[in-house]
């Protein structure tokens, strides 16, 4: 029995590990006692030192002062703060009126909300929750095909994970070693085109099936102007300047950069479009401003619903990514940035009450401490792992695959879809991820490219039957019997189980697409992070204004009226004279 456990230490360590997890403990603990159990079982094999676990308070020390994992709880109280303060039900009132009169446009508006929502609020439960009691009805009173509502609400909700700032790309920086602006930065632009990517699939079910996705009847438009018109076009002309405005600037941020900031390097596209877009806002708010205080009436009441309703939660997410992403604030300041606006946000509208603040007080120390005791917990469990060679026996494992990266990335992405069907993308994060990441530096791979993909693989863990979280928020919310609609007076059927999980199975396939899509075009991920100028040996020394061999060729002279000359000490005021002499006789 010793010889088997000392021959297959790191298997069955994983086997005690799956354990504790079937067991039903917290994973936190089940971690732990893991790492423990076998550490103090290896030394007693003669495997490892009585000292292995000697470092484990200052590396947990270490933790509690990670820097990095400080903006959790700064954008996770920023999330609750906007959610419980209405913002949800204002945007996709707002936006369903926008987009409500063609086929698609409460699937179209519910999208944009949850793009909106997951770019503030960054928390799943919040955004799939609000669309849930909010839109579902509306799609089920106007006759809305059941699974493209349930699959649309679902998965617009889990867009909290792939977009900027997610807390799953915060956790991933951590474990991956790798900047968080970097990691935000390389996921801005797949979780747009996932967005797009969604629009797209409501588009053409539109015209291929337009009677899944009808337009709101004309009863259910309740802004309209005094000539009977719907203000759509006010809305058009405003959106007209203000993108011109932003392009305007694209063009000359680069140059304003350069001499406010004196960098040297150029603009990354990221940052462009970010900036471009808050002075859009900012001046769509502005307009928005004068047209009310001065009566001017040159605005529709739509145009002016979607400013005031839409623009104040952009500012306050280009603010945000926007500072990040110039370098002015790190994504710890950005954060709290965040949370002084959500804030100011919710004072504004009047929203903001003690029990509302007691209440994401609570549920950020709630989820804080839940991340910090899982992470707590690895490290336990990767003293152990380590100690045992753990990395170079996964290593093994993947040195035999075919097709290198490739192989190597599908089978990681295969191995993450099965977990996220099971368990929650922070245990992922710290027990499957610091396993791999080694693995994936050493073929080679860019960590920041792999941590996206891994996140964006994380995202379908939301959706897959039988576990999928978002779909238990989902059914937590949905009607369960038959109820009479208030507004038409129609029965409407329960909303049943299965109905909710085939809704999910089209926009599966979707983030599957996605995550291919991210793995075959790097430049996807890697094209937005700006690159570190390497120099040569002989620009360094220019740098320093230090000559090298070949310029002292040249100028024999060169340095020479540096150095002083050797001065002998007087004889009489030579301490050591007369040490080296033999004594007198």
């Amino acid at each position: 029995m010793t010889e088997f456990l000392t021959q297959n230490f790191v298997p069955v360590l994983f086997g005690g590990l799956l354990f504790f997890l079937l067991s039903g403990i917290p994973v936190a603990f089940g971690l732990a006692a893991t790492g423990l159990l076998f550490g103090f079982l290896g030394m007693e094999l003669g495997l490892f030192g009585s000292n292995l676990f000697q470092a484990l308070p200052l590396r947990v020390i270490g933790i509690m002062m990670n820097d990095t994992l400080l903006a959790i709880p700064f954008f996770t109280f920023m999330g609750i703060i906007l959610e419980r303060s209405g913002m949800a039900e204002d945007l996709l009132e707002t936006i369903g009126q926008v987009f409500g009169p063609v086929r698609g446009g409460l699937a179209i508006a519910v999208i944009l909300v949850g793009a909106l929502l997951a770019a503030t609020t960054g928390v799943v439960a919040a955004a799939v929750i609000s669309m849930g009691l909010i839109s579902l009805p509306i799609m089920l009173r106007y006759g809305y095909n059941r699974t493209i509502a349930m699959g649309t609400i679902t998965a617009s909700g889990t867009l909290a994970q792939a977009i900027p700032p997610s807390l799953v790309l915060i956790v991933m920086a951590d474990q991956l070693g790798r900047s968080v602006g970097d990691m935000y930065a390389g996921a801005l632009v797949p979780g747009l085109m996932l967005v797009g990517l969604y629009l797209l699939f409501i588009l053409t079910v539109a015209v291929v099936r337009p009677k899944w996705v009808p337009a709101l009847p004309a009863e259910a438009r309740i802004y309209r102007e005094p000539n009977g018109s719907s203000g759509h076009r006010s809305l058009l002309v405003l959106m007209l300047i203000c993108g011109a405005v932003g392009y305007a600037w694209s063009q000359v941020h680069d140059d304003a950069m350069k001499a406010l900031l004196e960098r040297t390097t150029a603009s990354p596209g990221d940052e462009i479009v970010i900036m471009s877009m808050t002075v859009a806002s900012f001046l769509a708010l502005g307009l928005a401003l004068l047209n009310r205080l001065l009566r001017l009436n040159l605005l529709s009441r739509l145009a002016e619903r979607v400013t005031f309703v839409l623009i104040p939660p952009l500012v306050l997410i280009f603010l945000v990514l926007g500072t990040i992403f110039l370098g002015i604030a790190t994504p710890t300041e950005g954060g709290a940035m965040g949370a002084v606006g959500a804030l100011v946000m919710a004072i504004s509208r009047r929203k903001l009450s003690f029990a509302m603040m007691k209440q994401a007080l609570d549920n950020t120390a709630k989820l804080s401490c839940f991340v910090l005791f899982i992470l707590i917990g690895s490290t336990i469990f990767s003293f152990t792992f380590n100690a045992a060679d753990g990395h170079i026996w996964v290593e093994h494992l993947f040195d035999q695959l075919p097709g290198g990266q490739l192989g190597f990335l599908i089978v990681v992405n295969v191995l993450v879809f099965i977990l996220g069907m099971f368990i929650d993308f922070f245990e992922i994060a710290f027990i499957v991820i610091p396993m791999l990441a080694p693995v994936a530096a050493k073929m080679d791979i860019d960590l920041i490219w792999f941590g996206v993909i891994v996140a964006m693989n994380l995202q379908t863990s939301f959706l897959t039957p039988p576990f999928g979280f978002a779909l238990f928020f989902l059914r937590s919310v949905a009607p369960r019997e038959d109820y009479v609609d208030r507004v038409t007076g129609k029965l409407i059927p329960a909303v049943t189980t299965p109905q909710i999980y085939k809704g999910s199975i089209a926009f599966i396939i979707l983030q599957l697409t996605m995550v291919a899509a991210v793995i075959a075009f790097p430049g996807l991920v890697t094209g937005n992070i700006g690159q570190i100028e390497k120099l040569s040996d002989e620009e360094v020394m220019r740098e320093l204004m230090i000559p090298n061999a070949g310029d002292a060729e040249a100028d024999p002279g060169a340095g020479l009226e540096m150095q002083a000359p050797e001065v002998a000490p007087p004889e009489e005021d030579d301490p050591m004279r007369g040490f080296d002499e033999p004594p007198a006789e």
